[in-house]
């Protein structure tokens, strides 16, 4: 009886304190949910203000505005959108919706759009007020006046407070109950515990560490936990943009500025002698692409295979190198590999094998016992550089891709605290598929000596957990996504990997759409009113080149009306040449172009560019601004980086993207003209969609799109993977600690 007495006293005061927090945090989750609606109300705004615009630009250019009097009324009709109205740049209205308020002025409106948040009270209940210009360009100001109904949010604010106290209530009634049957039923576990904060050596031990009799109860609590932690944290999404600033943030605080270490084959800058001495170049792959601007961000070492004929000589004696060249940021560390094992471990195992294997291209996978000696040789050599470069016991090491697939293992070998972040830049086959590879025991195992294992979308991860249970030994927990082997536990996760958005001091920088489409006319000889379509990729079977020159074919066969008008230039840089498969595909790309070209060509005009060299950024993106449409058809892909970089080149929210159904990236961007490569008249007629598309719906689209990956960002990308990780490092150190309490 004492014993509850004393539980009550302690109790009691919890759950008030418990209830007067929910009572504190629900004002506080108001005025967060009011913003979260009105950045929603405005987004909505500039979505609608654009699809009007050029019908308003061209009513006022007529000097009718009042007949876009029906207009208005059809678009006011959305159940959330109260009116319409447009007001010129003297704060006069010119035309209005049904409906329109009376009592609300051009000024009016422009002042409450200025608030935080922009709201103005009617009689008939408060209004978010949108106030968009019509044509920037315009020398007249007129501005469209959205107004947005804002009792939904008063009702959801009320629903969400009623929810949030009886959550609240909930859990206080659940703590209670908890704490009273642990307290029942182990005092003296209890009493130890409290002899243990007395002596200073934690507070989380009576509750994580239980005795026997309650051990499988408090391990389904932490499960259920993690599971609530996850669900909440994913349900929010993010609420400001990911920076390079937020990324530091978050290895400063949740990381606590722990060394980073990423391990990837191709290395971010390579170091050439040319005629004119050493030059600096950035490989034309997706990985740096993206993996750059992390590096970039906190500051760390990057692990590579110095591939470049000066490499070595402008790295230090251990093969370090400062980067980026002039303003340096992070340390390169160069692995160097003799020809021999470059045959074997990339050109051979890695792309001979892995690669058509997890791509299921239609080119069949090759597998030698010498390229695999090699493979495991080179990730032994990888391995003893990550542990060299390791400043403590437990760094976080992000492994990249295909060619490290035994690494993960190897590191937890030499440095069992490390946790290791392994990234499946490409596809992952289903099993029946991945068991072709002969040494697809020992490759799974080497990648579940990862802490996390992540891949670009939740369908690859379903294949990776379902290829385990077909051939190892392990417990999954679909559940959770956990696959457990060894006495080691793996997080499979699904992290849609992104591009860095361009920030405004770098667009500010960039010529302009009629400038780069002067520029690219004039070097390739086009026409004025030519429709220039664009393909940018590696030179490699997998990205769909051959499919989409067949349908550039097609469409000029059924549309012989584009003759001398549609252009198509195809950017594919050299890759892996030396393999034979490559070369034959390369020449077929070819002799398909020069047909294309010989069939429908003109004096003066050829359908096919194909520009077979390596381009730079700069080069690729005026490229991209000066283009009509993008084509991306890749018959299997991971991602694919190249249809988010024309995105994200398109700031006059112009052009249109063609993209296949098979790129990872089609999940995220789905605005874009959906395609499947292999059916060639359905790419032909959508070339033609695009080439006709209205201007109206290019910048719908364009904004939508931009919009997608703008928000999701490398930084996204890479931020919510170290997230997953600081949260698994606490999981194990506070393990570790009531591990040595226990033995204590």
């Amino acid at each position: 009886m004492n014993t509850l007495r004393l539980q009550l006293r302690f109790l009691l005061p919890l759950l008030a304190a418990l209830l007067l927090a929910a009572l504190a945090v629900v004002p506080l989750f108001d005025q967060l949910a009011l913003r979260w609606f009105a950045r929603d109300l405005n987004i909505r705004g500039t979505v609608v203000a654009s699809a009007l615009s050029e019908s308003v630009a061209d009513a006022v250019d007529a000097d009718r505005p009042t007949r876009l009097a029906p207009l208005f009324d059809r678009t006011a009709q959305d159940e959330r959108l109260v009116a319409i109205g447009l007001c010129s740049s003297g704060d006069r209205w010119l035309v209005r919706s049904a409906g329109f308020p009376a009592a609300l002025s051009c000024a009016q409106a422009r002042a409450a759009a200025l608030r935080e948040p922009p709201r103005f009270d009617l009689p008939s209940g408060p209004v978010h007020v949108g106030v968009y210009p019509v044509d920037a360009e315009r020398a007249s100001r007129e501005v469209l006046v959205l107004l947005h109904d804002l009792s939904f949010i008063e009702r959801r604010s009320a629903d969400t407070r009623r929810y949030l106290l009886l959550f609240m209530l909930g859990l206080s009634l659940a703590v209670a109950a908890i704490t009273v049957v642990v307290a029942q039923l182990s005092w003296r576990g209890w009493v130890s515990g409290m002899r243990a904060i007395l002596r200073g050596e934690g507070i989380v031990r009576p509750l994580l560490a239980p005795p026997p009799e309650l051990q499988p109860f408090a391990v389904e609590v932490r499960a259920r936990l993690r599971d609530l932690e996850d669900e909440f944290r994913r349900s929010l999404g993010p609420v400001e943009d990911w920076t390079p600033e937020r990324l530091r943030s978050l290895l400063h605080t949740q990381l606590r500025g722990d060394q980073v270490i990423v391990v990837s084959n191709r290395e971010p800058y390579i170091h050439e002698r040319g005629p004119d001495g050493i030059v600096v170049k950035r490989p034309a792959s997706g990985l740096v692409t993206a993996v750059e601007p992390v590096m970039r961000a906190c500051s760390g070492t990057w692990i590579a295979h110095g591939s470049g004929s000066a490499d070595a000589e402008v790295s230090d004696a251990a093969g370090r190198i400062a980067v980026p060249p002039g303003h340096p940021e992070y340390t390169l560390r160069r692995v160097w590999l003799t020809a021999e094992e470059e045959q074997g471990y990339y050109y051979g195992f890695a792309n001979e094998g892995l690669w058509p294997l997890c791509h299921v291209a239609h080119v069949r996978p090759v597998f030698r016992e010498s390229d695999w000696e090699q493979y495991r040789r080179v990730n032994q050599r990888f391995a003893d550089a990550v542990v060299a470069e390791a400043q403590r016991e437990d760094p976080v090491v992000l492994v990249q891709d295909y060619h490290f697939a035994l690494l993960p293992a190897l590191i937890r070998a030499r440095l069992p605290r490390a946790t290791v972040l392994t990234f499946w830049h490409i596809p992952w086959p289903n099993p029946e598929s991945f068991g072709i590879c002969p040494w697809r025991r020992e490759i799974l195992q080497g990648m579940l000596g990862s802490t996390i294992m992540g891949f670009h979308t939740r369908y690859h991860c379903k294949n990776f957990m379902e290829t385990v249970d077909r051939y190892l030994e392990a417990r999954i927990e679909h559940e959770h996504s956990t696959i457990s082997t060894g006495g080691k536990e793996t997080l499979i996760e699904a992290y849609p990997i992104s591009i860095e958005w361009p920030p405004p001091a770098l667009t500010a920088s960039w010529p302009s759409v009629a400038e780069c489409r002067a520029r690219v006319a004039e070097r390739l000889a086009l026409a004025p009113e030519s429709v220039l379509a664009v393909g940018v990729d590696r030179f490699d079977y997998t990205k769909g080149i051959l499919e989409r020159l067949h349908a550039v074919e097609r469409l000029l066969e059924k549309r012989p009306e584009w003759i001398g008008r549609f252009v198509f230039v195809q950017v594919a840089a050299p890759t892996r040449s030396s393999l034979e498969e490559y070369r034959v595909f390369q020449n077929r790309i070819a002799d398909t172009t020069e047909r294309i070209n010989t069939r429908f060509g003109r004096p003066g005009y050829l359908p096919v560019h194909l520009l077979a060299q390596h381009h730079e950024h700069d080069a690729v993106n005026e490229l991209f601004r000066a283009a009509d449409l993008c084509v991306v058809t890749s018959l299997h892909d991971g991602m694919n980086l190249v249809c988010k970089e024309f995105v994200a080149a398109r700031d006059d929210e112009h052009g249109v993207l063609i993209l296949s159904r098979f790129a990872g990236a089609a999940r995220e961007l789905s605005q874009a003209l959906i395609v499947n490569p292999y059916h060639v008249e359905e790419t032909a007629d959508a070339l033609h969609r695009a080439a006709t598309m209205p201007r109206a719906e290019q910048r719908e689209r364009m904004a939508s799109l931009r919009a997608t990956v703008r928000e999701h960002n490398v930084f996204r990308w890479a931020g919510l993977m170290l997230a997953d990780a600081a949260r698994w490092r606490l999981r194990e150190r506070i393990e570790a600690r009531v591990q040595r309490h226990g033995e204590a």
